[in-house]
């Protein structure tokens, strides 16, 4: 995979990962259209226990994006492959 990619890899999750910790526990979890049309989803997103179950997503997506980020500075030796 080419440095570039790996980069992009690495914004990606680091961004969701910020965005999937922070949100469940701010303001807009709680002010928007789908809480406020159906009380089914108000209920469920209300819930203690989805907020975290989804801000456990995010910490998983930063353990991610921090493997990305070794992976670009750590160096494994390549091995010489030979031809029969």
């Amino acid at each position: 995979m080419g440095v570039v990619t790996r980069v992009i890899f690495m914004a990606y999750f680091f961004e969701v990962g910020v965005l999937l910790t922070l949100a469940p526990w701010s303001a807009v979890w709680t002010h928007n259209y789908f809480v406020a049309a159906w009380p089914l989803v108000a209920a469920v997103a209300g819930n203690d226990y989805v907020r975290g179950a989804v801000s456990g997503l995010g910490l998983i997506n930063l353990v991610a994006g921090g493997a990305e980020l070794i992976g670009l500075f750590v160096r494994r030796p390549r091995q010489n492959r030979t031809v029969d």
